[in-house]
């Protein structure tokens, strides 16, 4: 009888455990978030990979989620390692992710051609393959809020404006220091046409990975050749090497712009107040003035669920990871109210993607007014090319420098256009869209 009732109990153990499963799947969804907290680019990667996760807990937290949905946040170390990059990709692949946050030029390069296979959407905010904003030839990708290329003429554009318009750009020296990856070479194309189009000489300084914290030779390349501006696409310790370096050749910060991935605190801090006047390019807000990070600090920090150091809390990239699971959550959230359903899969988030559309009145719902601007995806155009700012070190902190403006979208988008032609033809036989166009 002992042995018999053993059975019996361990038989209803085992159905109710079988039957709690669908429950646990009907009120929770899974995102996974490719992070590095080690290695060279941890610098940069550990408060993006705080401000990701943090944001996403503070829903959960403060709103139980999104529509009532919990939001399964695993991250997935890849060290910005390619490959293992591409093996948290085949890692969480069997969980069925809603989105994959590669978080890595060289990893989104490898997992695109996946994502339509594997019917996964990829959100690569402000990076990756540029010509991926064109929808019709990628589906499952995604990189608002702005691409590369719009970055670089953002950069060009403001350039331009200090020096009293394009035509001024004729005969200028523009120089280029960038990490020699797919990360540093993908706005090259756009640089080199530009050169050519408005005049401006271009000189490339690449900086291989391994050598990031010595760039002692390319900066006295800088010195000898003089450039009118420097433009920079750093990432990890090569950013705070480049600014101590240019420091130290006193090449005029002001005349010294980063990318929006060159622009951590740590970055220009490593420069101090000799690096006062260094500029990056920006999409959000800078600083903690904002309701939405008060309900981060409020139900995440100060509650012991973070892992970011209260010293560095809403440090500019701690904000970047907030902002782009902010496009997460608003994805997950068009996408419940696209398909009427709480707990949307893979090719819901795709849809909701595309139909991503956060106005102002969304943005102070939210608590994010004057953090950030209106985002809006459609079918053809999956990054929106939206408005960007400069930022400037002050000494000891980023200070807004400019106006918000656009960038030369009207130039670039043909360009992503022949570009994403030339991919598909490079790696055909690439499939032809079949996702439908759904709208609200």
């Amino acid at each position: 009888m002992r042995l018999k009732s053993l059975i019996v109990g361990g038989i209803l153990a085992a159905m109710a455990s079988t039957a709690a499963l669908p429950a646990l799947a009907q009120d929770s969804v899974y995102v996974p978030l490719f992070s590095y907290r080690t290695g060279p680019y941890a610098g940069s990667g550990i408060p993006i990979a705080n401000g990701m996760s943090d944001y996403l807990t503070m829903l959960n937290e403060r709103d139980g989620g999104i529509n009532g949905v919990k939001i399964n946040v695993e991250e997935c170390e890849t060290g910005y390692d390619t490959q293992k990059g591409v093996e948290c990709y085949e890692q969480v692949k069997a969980k069925n992710p809603l989105v994959i946050s590669p978080y890595s030029t060289g990893i989104t390069l490898q997992v695109i051609p996946k994502a339509g296979v594997d019917k996964i959407p990829v959100l690569s905010m402000a990076y990756g393959l540029s010509a991926a904003a064109v929808g019709d030839s990628f589906p499952w990708v995604f990189n608002p809020p702005a691409t590369y290329w719009d970055g670089a003429s953002a950069i060009i554009t403001d350039i331009a404006n200090r020096e009293g318009g394009m035509e001024s750009l004729k005969g200028k020296k523009i120089g280029y220091i960038y990490l020699d990856a797919g990360y540093g070479k993908e706005p090259i194309p756009l640089l080199e046409d530009f050169s050519k189009k408005y005049g401006f000489e271009l000189t490339l300084y690449p900086v291989p990975g391994k050598e990031m914290q010595n760039q002692s030779s390319q900066w006295l390349n800088v010195r000898r050749d003089r450039p009118d501006y420097m433009i920079m696409w750093g990432w990890g310790a090569m950013n705070p090497t480049a600014v101590k370096e240019a420091v130290k050749i006193r090449y005029p910060m002001d005349k010294f712009y980063g990318i929006w991935w060159s622009g951590g605190n740590d970055d220009a801090g490593a420069g101090g107040e000799d690096a006062k006047g260094y500029r990056t390019m920006n999409f959000h807000g800078v600083g903690s003035d904002y309701p939405v990070i008060q309900d981060i600090k409020k139900y995440v920090v100060d509650a012991g669920k973070s892992q970011v150091d209260p010293a560095k809390f809403a440090d500019n990239l701690y904000n970047r990871g907030v902002y782009n699971s902010m496009l997460i959550a608003e994805g997950i959230r068009q996408a419940q109210e696209l398909t009427g359903k709480k707990v949307i899969d893979a090719a819901d988030m795709r849809a909701g993607l595309e139909n991503l559309n956060v106005d102002e009145a969304r943005l102070k719902e939210i608590g994010m007014e004057g953090f950030a601007k209106p985002v809006k995806l459609s079918c053809s155009d999956h990054s929106g090319h939206h408005q960007v700012y400069v930022v400037e070190w002050d000494g000891k902190d980023w200070q807004k420098a400019g106006e918000w403006f656009s960038p030369m979208t009207d130039v670039v988008r043909p360009m992503l256009e022949k570009a994403a032609e030339e991919y598909t033809t490079a790696n055909a036989p690439w499939p032809k869209r079949e996702e439908k166009c759904l709208s609200n």
